[in-house]
């Protein structure tokens, strides 16, 4: 029971002490020693609910994570090949494992509405600063379908969860305008600040882009890579204008169950569901409103 427990130690609260010095770093070297220009800084409204957002996920993960870790190990046993954690080439297939399935899963995510509406809570800051990295969605349900696949490939169910943490703890040092370019080798292969900020840009020629967690080699691949040229403007293509937390969380789902409840045609409504977020999808004819 002990070691079943210790693979539910999720090591992302093990960073969460990290993750608040740097974003007190961040505010200081804003704030303090001097703002860059068109660097948007820090606002207390937008940053406590980035906070409390994140607060409140960390709770949700906690227990998804036992689902997950139960799922996986299910599936595990279907495995027809079973990798030990023990030989290091485990833990490369495992990270690039994990990145592919980050991939597909966050590019799915801006793909999707259904996705999206759990997904937006983390693009709903104008800001772009360490406190974004912590605004999470409530309802991580989505990924385990996406990660399932590793365990079926015969990736341990808790290396799995380490994979995933691992790119979460690394996701929250690319969310800081205060880092320009790096290397070129690293920015060709690795996630970045550069290639963050694109994708958190609502900027026409930025959406859709640059899904990579730890790695940006997949959207070179799949073609979804768009360089940073000029600086984004952060949030969504519509902003919400409140920091109330649970129109934060689901304000998206309301609107996809009012979209669907005016259609008039079940493809329309279909399409609301799992068209793409933002587009007037086929056959979706609505009601008149009085």
């Amino acid at each position: 029971m002990a070691d079943f427990l210790a693979h539910l130690r999720d090591p992302v609260l093990y960073a969460i002490p990290v993750f608040l010095l740097f974003v007190v770093v961040e505010i200081v070297a804003v704030h303090v020693l001097g703002r860059d220009d068109g660097v948007v800084g820090y606002s207390v409204a937008d940053t406590r609910t980035s906070m409390l957002m994140g607060a409140v996920a960390l709770g949700v993960n906690a227990l998804f994570r036992l689902v997950m870790l139960v799922v996986f190990a299910v599936l595990f046993e279907l495995a027809p090949v079973k990798f030990d954690p023990r030989d290091w080439w485990t833990w490369v297939l495992m990270l690039l494992g994990q990145e592919l399935v980050f991939y597909a899963y966050h590019r799915a995510s801006h793909r999707v509405r259904l996705l999206w509406a759990g997904h937006q809570v983390h693009h709903s800051s104008e800001h772009y600063n360490f406190s974004t990295a912590l605004r999470q969605k409530w309802t991580p349900y989505c990924q385990l379908p996406f990660w399932s696949v590793l365990a079926l490939c015969g990736i341990p169910p808790w290396l799995i969860l380490t994979g995933l943490s691992i790119d979460l703890v690394y996701q929250f040092f690319v969310h800081t305008e205060k880092v320009g370019k790096l290397p070129r080798w690293f920015e060709f292969v690795f996630n970045t600040p550069s290639h963050h900020r694109v994708h958190h840009g609502g900027d026409a020629e930025y959406l859709d882009a640059n899904y990579g967690g730890i790695l940006i080699v997949w959207d070179r691949l799949f073609g979804s890579f768009v360089p940073e040229g000029k600086r984004p403007t952060y949030g969504l293509t519509k902003n919400i204008e409140t920091h109330n937390l649970l129109k934060v969380g689901f304000h998206e789902y309301g609107s996809i169950l009012r979209d669907v409840r005016r259609a008039t045609t079940w493809r329309g409504r279909a399409g609301y569901v799992f068209g793409p977020p933002g587009r007037q999808p086929a056959g979706a004819e609505t009601a008149a409103v009085a």
